[in-house]
């Protein structure tokens, strides 16, 4: 199976996907504290509005400053560059606690249901995922339980073919919960590794979506103890604040055990990351930066800062 490799590291691919975020961030710190000699009471004033800006949350923004505020008057600060240091130092350290790798069993069926609402670039998630865990010499199977929408079918099986995945399917309109039931069979008569089941992502109401996924994950459990051993919730981190809203919709109704951020290469918002982490403390499994079948990579915290504070 041959996939496009891209030219340059994966540090570099982040380093460019996070460049609007870093302008938004970075930049306006940079110019903020230049030709600054000392830490006033006017630069916290001016950090709060940027941090706030980028969206890392208010939370964190209170406790960032607080602990600068704190470390000056401990005459620990020397100059207003140090403040770059201290949230490179807090920022990591929240998002290294969000690191947490998919760690895939043996000799037993992983099964994934995959959730999101629609437009996160969830069906195209479930491809790179299938294409990630084929690189780790797993085989993987489709489940197409969003039958909804006959396009998300269709979308679903351009990228069974695209990585050589076999795909479960029934009719649009079809109960997915049935879809489902045949998927883990066929994934037990094949010793499939990994079941990756795609979800629909929007119905007439939020509560009719949510008695489906519902039932999927009943459906699952029954037919496979212990599954889904993965709800993952693709999120848009261009959507910014609304990715945290989803988030907690989502767990509050289902409950999530991982999160996938996507198109962080199209957004100014990538502080979202931070916010999510700090406020959520779920582990972010996956991040995307970009739409080639290799963007999407298990997420590293301090990775991601480094990108995002590293100079142009």
């Amino acid at each position: 199976m041959a996939f496009n490799k891209t030219d340059g590291s994966f540090f570099s691919r982040l380093k460019a996907g996070l460049s609007k975020t870093s302008k938004v961030l970075v930049k306006n710190i940079d110019e903020m504290i230049s030709g600054e000699k000392v830490v006033s009471r006017d630069i916290f004033e001016d950090l709060e509005e940027i941090l706030i800006a980028a969206d890392l949350g208010p939370s964190f923004t209170f406790d960032l400053i607080e602990d600068m505020k704190e470390r000056a008057k401990r005459k620990e600060l020397q100059n207003p560059e140090s403040l770059k240091k201290i949230m490179v130092d807090n920022m990591t350290a929240i998002l290294k606690q969000s690191e947490s790798p998919i760690v895939l069993p043996s000799n037993k069926i992983f099964t994934i249901m995959v959730i999101g609402v629609n437009g996160t670039g969830k069906t195209t998630t479930i491809g790179k995922l299938a294409a990630f865990f084929k690189q780790q010499n797993a085989s993987v199977l489709f489940a197409a339980a969003d039958t909804f929408r006959a396009a998300a079918i269709e979308q679903l099986e351009i990228w069974s073919k695209r990585t050589e995945t076999p795909l479960i399917k029934q009719a649009m309109g079809a109960d997915p919960s049935a879809v489902v039931y045949d998927s883990i069979k066929a994934a037990k008569a094949r010793n499939t590794d990994v079941l990756i089941v795609d979800t629909a992502g929007r119905l007439h109401t939020k509560t009719n979506l949510m008695d489906e996924l519902k039932k999927i994950k009943r459906v699952m459990g029954k037919e496979l103890p212990g599954a889904p051993h993965e709800i993952l919730l693709v999120l848009d981190a261009t959507t910014g604040q609304n990715a945290l809203m989803q988030a907690q919709m989502f767990n509050a109704e289902i409950g999530i055990s991982g999160l996938v951020l996507t198109k962080l290469d199209g957004t100014a918002k990538g502080g979202i990351v931070v916010r999510i982490a700090k406020e959520m403390k779920t582990p972010i499994r996956f991040i995307g930066v970009g739409e080639k079948i290799d963007d999407l990579r298990p997420f590293n915290g301090r990775e991601f800062v480094e990108a995002l504070f590293a100079e142009s």
